[in-house]
């Protein structure tokens, strides 16, 4: 249920892209992200720190996309956030008592099955290097490519990259979490 009330903006965004253009689509994911932040709130009485920094990002470089009809700020948020989470998960592995991918993931595994901190340190390196390279690919294809070309790639390469990435990082753990609660028998 969460991660389709998550996809609900971006889904929108795309049927509003099709149906009226790239600037109707602009403010429908704009009213999307308010919408997903109001359901939030109604849901965890909390705005999540990503849903809520992605909704700024929405809400600033959407407005300057219709306010300058300039869709390049629009393509530039998926950018700008991507880095952002990057610089965030690169700053947790000296700040803080436990890295990004750790306070983001830990709470998803049973307490018995921890993994050592330098395999959380591990997969934090890995979150920035892939929020990095996809910050990057995102300026390649906004850059280089159709503006149709990069709705597609915004709203299906995107969420690819993060399901195969999830799914690996997945395995990745269960590999590891699996290990430990062997080696406590």
């Amino acid at each position: 249920m969460q991660s389709l009330t998550e996809l609900a903006p971006l889904a929108a965004f795309l049927v509003a892209y099709w149906v009226a253009g790239i600037y109707v689509a602009t403010a429908v994911l704009m009213v999307g992200m308010v919408l997903l932040l109001g359901v939030d709130w109604l849901r965890l009485r909390r705005l999540p720190p990503l849903h809520l920094v992605s909704a700024l990002l929405v809400l600033l470089l959407g407005g300057a996309t219709l306010i300058l009809r300039d869709t390049r700020f629009l393509k530039w948020k998926p950018t700008v956030f991507l880095w952002l989470v990057a610089a965030s998960a690169i700053a947790s592995t000296w700040i803080g008592k436990a890295t990004l991918a750790q306070r983001l993931l830990e709470p998803l595994f049973a307490r018995s099955a921890s993994l050592p901190r330098e395999a959380w340190r591990r997969l934090n390196w890995l979150w920035a290097g892939f929020y990095l390279l996809l910050g990057c690919l995102n300026l390649v294809v906004a850059d280089f490519a159709s503006e149709r070309t990069w709705v597609l790639f915004k709203v299906f390469g995107l969420t690819a990259a993060f399901l195969v990435f999830a799914m690996a990082q997945g395995a990745w753990l269960a590999v590891r979490t699996e290990a430990l609660g062997a080696g406590a028998s």
